[in-house]
């Protein structure tokens, strides 16, 4: 059986606005356990925001983070997949262009989003990163 995007995806994923400050998406990263934000202009995927991106573009560069908007440190014009592809192609992409996360879109809309967690608990759940990605927060 051939999964599909769909079948691994997180579904409903966290969005914010690109004019949204740095420090609002920490937060949401932090209350919800999560490691990146999708940012949005005009409701469509602008780019993505990671942790890491904030410590690297922002806290390491002394930017405030209650003034700086996401859309000025997001990744833009991210990779993306549709929810109908096959579940390889995501993991051909990952692997080809060295990303972790890959959001699913439909007509320029984000509705769900892929992370190598994901993949690893849909198709080795026995392996350490599925264990790793299935494990409560720590923090």
């Amino acid at each position: 059986m051939n999964l599909k995007v769909r079948d691994v995806m997180t579904h409903r994923p966290v969005c914010l606005p690109a004019d949204a400050a740095v420090s609002k998406a920490a937060r949401l990263m932090r209350d919800q356990a999560i490691g990146d934000v999708l940012v949005l202009k005009d409701d469509r995927l602008f780019g993505v925001v990671t942790d890491r991106d904030i410590v690297i573009r922002a806290v390491a560069e002394a930017r405030d983070a209650d003034s700086t908007p996401l859309g000025t440190l997001c990744t833009s014009e991210p990779v993306t997949v549709r929810p109908e592809e096959d579940a390889d192609e995501v993991v051909r992409l990952m692997r080809e262009k060295a990303i972790r996360r890959v959001p699913v879109v439909e007509d320029g809309r984000p509705v769900g989003i892929v992370s190598l967690g994901d993949v690893a608990l849909e198709r080795e759940p026995a392996s350490t990163l599925s264990m790793i990605s299935g494990a409560p927060p720590n923090g």
